[in-house]
C-alpha cells in the first residue's frame, strides 16, 4: 500500500479529509487544503478544474494509481471517490 493511501486513511480517521469534487474545490478556494489526491480515472473536466484551483491556492496535487471505485472502498464509503482533499 502506498504512502498516499495510508495518509488518506489517517486523514479520514482524524476528520481532516474532504471527499468529493465540489467540497474539495470549495475548500481550495478558501485555502483550507494542503494536498489534493486525484484518482487514476478521474474525469478530464474534474481534473482540469482541480489542477486550476490547486495552482491558484499553491496546494500540492498527487496522482493516485487506484481507480475511483477502489478509493471509495478504501475510504469505507458506498460510492466512488474521484477527488479527496487533505487539510
Amino acid at each position: 500500500m502506498t504512502d498516499a493511501i495510508s495518509e488518506i486513511k489517517k486523514a479520514i480517521k482524524e476528520k481532516k479529509a474532504v471527499i468529493g469534487t465540489e467540497q474539495t474545490i470549495k475548500n481550495l478556494k478558501l485555502g483550507r487544503l494542503q494536498k489534493v489526491c486525484i484518482t487514476a480515472n478521474c474525469p478530464k473536466t474534474v481534473r482540469e478544474d482541480i489542477e486550476h484551483y490547486t495552482k491558484l491556492s499553491g496546494c500540492a496535487t498527487e496522482e493516485l494509481k487506484v481507480p475511483n471505485d477502489e478509493l471509495g472502498v478504501l475510504c469505507k464509503k458506498p460510492f466512488s471517490i474521484s477527488v479527496i482533499g487533505l487539510k
